[in-house]
Parts: structure tokens; C-alpha cells; sequence
């Protein structure tokens, strides 16, 4: 098991954070939720002016083994990759958001099953040529999942060395909506078919085809310890997943910002608070995905979401649209005037 040393929440500036907040020209609480997440971005920042520095996103990509199978998702494997192109030649949604937010984009080769040349903002961390299939083993030795959660805290590491504080992270990956799925069944405990929903564009069939498919796979590995994250990273994730736990946990223990997104990296968050669960102190919840199963995971962590827009793209959407109401938390607490300040009458008690 690799160490992460996550701080717990530090609480001794709330007090001073909630008054600050209470005083700004208007009437308490009348800025919702967006008071919500000034409070909970001092408190991660332990600064009563908090700031966001050089925002990223980073979207990791790998290809599973069970998407040879073309029993979980109607897409060829090869997707995996000609999106990874996609998002390199600026072309995805991604792309879009992040340019409009101004959020620095870089896309991680975390597993995808072909051979990238060398392009700006591609980092290449390939732990193989995507996972085995979990029909007939585990997806990835325990010494790959550990080299992948290595990875993807190294990766975090040097973002956070090169001055930012805020992160938000997304994923690519043909069938990773299965491994998803059998992570959340596992560590849920809930029935395998309130996980499963459609993922990309499976029709009624091709989603009972899929749950059989996923069900084989919870009968093959019941003997699983579903209290240790890393065999269950092992046996059902994709490297993309399981550097994205890696990343959080470091991001987590740099005291950063963490931006989810949707289904997919929701389940590398399950893994992650398994490992560590100071983990989600320092998570914010960007959206609830219309993805089967995303609504339940984020009632389990008791999760808020910032956004309901109905999307299940992936690809860091979420936490890209989201950014702008956290840089707006941020604005308010520290630009907003105070009643003293704008010599405006507070409240008669």
C-alpha cells in the first residue's frame, strides 16, 4: 500500500469565515449554496482570503480489456484513443470549457491501447496497453495498480510544484462505466443493477446484455476483500481510474482544491476516501451526472452537487462548467463590500 498522509479538515478558522461571510452587504444565507462553498474553500485554504492559482484539469485515458468482449458498450475500443486525439487537436468539450474558463488542460496516457508520439499538453504515463479482461482474471497485477497510483500522485505533484491549488479531474476510457459500475457495487454494497446504467449510448438490450456481462464478473471474484481498495482497483478498474485515486489522494494531502466530475471518477473518489477517507474534506461534488448510479454514490459520501444538467460525457465536463461558481465563491468572500465597509445598516436584532 502506498502512504498518503492526508490531513484532517482544519475547523479553527470557521467561526471567523462564517462571520466574515454573514457580514457582507445582504441578508444572511441569501447566497445559498455559494456560502456553502466560500466556507468550505477557506476552510480547505486555511485563509479567510482565499485564492484559486492556476487552475487544471487534468483527463486521464486507458482502454479496458472487457471492451474486446463488445458486451458492455457499443463503441470499439479504438474510440479510446481517437478521443484522446480529439482532445489534442482541441476538439472536444473539454476543450471548449476549459479554454472558456481559462482552466491549463492536460491530457494523461495513463493506459490506452496505442502508441502516442509526443505532443503538447499529451503526458505519457502508460502502465500498459490497457487492463486484462476482468472475465478472466483480475484487470491489473496489484504491482500495476500500485505503479498507477504512484503515477498519478507524482503527476499531481508537479501541477501543485508549478503553483496550483485548485484541480479538477476527468477520464477517458471505452467500458470504464462497467468498471465504475462493479467498484460501486463493491464498495456500495448495493445491488449490482442500480449501478448499472447505460454508459455510452447502449440501447435496452445492450444494458441487459452488459448487468449479465457484470454479474459474471461479481460471481468470478467473490471471493474479493471489499475492504481492500487496492485488490479492488486491481480486479475491476483501468489505469485510467486508478491514477486518477492517486491523484486525488496526493492533491488531497497538498491541501488542493479537488473538483469531481461525474460516474466515473465519483467511483476513483470511492476508492480513494477507502484508502483514505480525510480524502473527502477536500472534495467538491461539480455536478450529478445523468449516468445510472451517480445520484447514489453521491448520497452515500452525502454530497451536494453544484450542478444538475443532465450530462454524462465525462472527460472533466462537469468540473470545467463548475469552476465558475467556485471562482465566484472565492469573489464574494473577498471582494464583496461588508456593512461597514459600504456604511450600509445591518440588520435591526
Amino acid at each position: 500500500m502506498i502512504d498518503f498522509h492526508i490531513p484532517p479538515l482544519d475547523h479553527s478558522l470557521e467561526k471567523a469565515l462564517q462571520q466574515k461571510i454573514d457580514l457582507k452587504t445582504k441578508p444572511i444565507g441569501a447566497l445559498g449554496d455559494l456560502e456553502n462553498l466560500a466556507l468550505h474553500i477557506g476552510l480547505v485554504q486555511q485563509s479567510l482570503s482565499p485564492s484559486l492559482k492556476h487552475p487544471h484539469i487534468l483527463v486521464f485515458a486507458g482502454d479496458h480489456g472487457i471492451a474486446k468482449e463488445n458486451l458492455v458498450n457499443p463503441y470499439p475500443q479504438e474510440v479510446t484513443y481517437q478521443m484522446v486525439m480529439n482532445f489534442l487537436e482541441g476538439g472536444a468539450a473539454i476543450n471548449i470549457f476549459a479554454k472558456q474558463h481559462h482552466l491549463a488542460l492536460k491530457v494523461i496516457d495513463a493506459g490506452v491501447n496505442y502508441d502516442f508520439t509526443d505532443q503538447p499538453n499529451l503526458i505519457h504515463a502508460k502502465i500498459a496497453k490497457g487492463t486484462a479482461n476482468y472475465l478472466h482474471g483480475p484487470a491489473m497485477t496489484e504491482e500495476q495498480c500500485l505503479g498507477a497510483l504512484q503515477k498519478g500522485a507524482e503527476l499531481v505533484d508537479q501541477v501543485y510544484q508549478e503553483g496550483c491549488n485548485v484541480i479538477g479531474f476527468g477520464e477517458m476510457g471505452i467500458s470504464n462505466t462497467s468498471s465504475a459500475a462493479l467498484i460501486m457495487h463493491t464498495i456500495c454494497g448495493l445491488p449490482l443493477q442500480e449501478c448499472v446504467g447505460k454508459g455510452t449510448g447502449t440501447n435496452d438490450n445492450q444494458q441487459k446484455i452488459k448487468l449479465q456481462t457484470l454479474s459474471k464478473a461479481i460471481r468470478l471474484h467473490n471471493q474479493i476483500d471489499k475492504k481492500n481498495p487496492v485488490q479492488i482497483l486491481s480486479t475491476f478498474g483501468g489505469f485510467e481510474i486508478a491514477q486518477l485515486c492517486g491523484a486525488m489522494l496526493k492533491a488531497a494531502e497538498r491541501k488542493m482544491v479537488i473538483l469531481v466530475d461525474g460516474f466515473i471518477t465519483t467511483a476513483a473518489v470511492l476508492v480513494a476516501k477507502t484508502i483514505d477517507a480525510n480524502l473527502l474534506s477536500y472534495c467538491i461534488f461539480t455536478h450529478c451526472s445523468h449516468e445510472k448510479g451517480h445520484a447514489a454514490m453521491l448520497e452515500y459520501f452525502k454530497a451536494k452537487p453544484l450542478l444538475r444538467l443532465g450530462m454524462r460525457l465525462g472527460e472533466g465536463s462537469g468540473a470545467a462548467l463548475a469552476y465558475p461558481l467556485v471562482a465566484s465563491a472565492c469573489g464574494f468572500l473577498n471582494e464583496m463590500a461588508s456593512f461597514d465597509s459600504a456604511g450600509v445598516s445591518k440588520e435591526s436584532r
